[in-house]
């Protein structure tokens, strides 16, 4: 039987709480309880299993911060999926999509000085960053069309190569662009969910982001492919 942590279970409380907090000052409707939800106890297996694999299982001070930006990203989903049935809130969904981005430069930090950096924690602020780009991704696309999900997608897609084709599943060598990047799109999601340009600039900006994200993940698969014959060495020797 498995045994939900506390870590874990912090963060669904969290979401609940923030999530009470967004149905008192902007409103919140069916739609958003049950995503919101849905992303908190999804959270919960998910960082359960992960901790599970490790050697110590339990939350660092990173992971933590890590944390509260997939509920903050929880409460971006709910948001999102209220505005499909009813009116939209961008002021609170920006806000909240926008306090995730400046602690993604938090968590980092927060490992390296404190020691406690670590695979698990890497994964987690990874997988928290893909998160948010496929909420905000989800949301434009309503205004934009259907090829921002593309944006959205693509990390999926990647590790879903990497599934049929193993050795795109190796591990890559730190690029800071690739860092750039992912926030890159971010930044262009937010500014097209605010409303403040006009449709056909945001579509230009969301489409430049989309031609770095393809430009990047195209770097990362051709080093891949140029070192294959030594990742599947390695692959072997482990």
């Amino acid at each position: 039987m498995r045994v939900l942590r506390r870590g874990p279970l912090l963060g669904l409380a969290g979401q609940e709480a923030l999530l009470v907090g967004l149905d008192r000052t902007v409103g919140l409707g069916a739609a958003g309880w049950v995503v919101g939800l849905v992303v908190g106890l999804v959270t919960v297996l998910a960082l359960t299993t992960g901790l599970e694999r490790t050697a110590t299982p339990r939350l660092g001070p990173a992971d933590r911060v890590t944390l509260v930006r997939v509920v903050l990203t929880g409460g971006v989903a709910a948001l999102a999926a209220d505005a499909l049935v009813g009116p939209p809130a961008p002021g609170a969904l920006v806000g909240l999509a926008v306090l995730g981005l400046v602690l993604d430069g938090v968590d980092g930090r927060v490992a390296r000085r404190t020691g406690t950096a670590s695979a698990f924690g890497a994964r987690f602020d990874v997988e928290a960053d893909a998160l948010l780009v496929l909420v905000l991704s989800l949301h434009v696309a309503r205004d934009l069309g259907a090829w921002v999900l593309l944006i959205g997608a693509a990390r999926y897609l990647f590790v879903l190569a990497g599934w049929l084709l193993p050795w795109l599943g190796a591990a890559l060598p730190p690029r800071p662009w690739r860092k750039v990047v992912g926030v890159g799109q971010a930044a262009a999601l937010l500014l097209a969910a605010s409303g403040l340009v006009p449709p056909l600039a945001a579509g230009a900006v969301v489409a430049l982001a989309l031609l770095l994200l393809a430009e990047s993940f195209g770097r990362d698969a051709l080093w891949l492919h140029r070192h294959r014959p030594a990742l599947v060495s390695k692959a072997l020797l482990s």
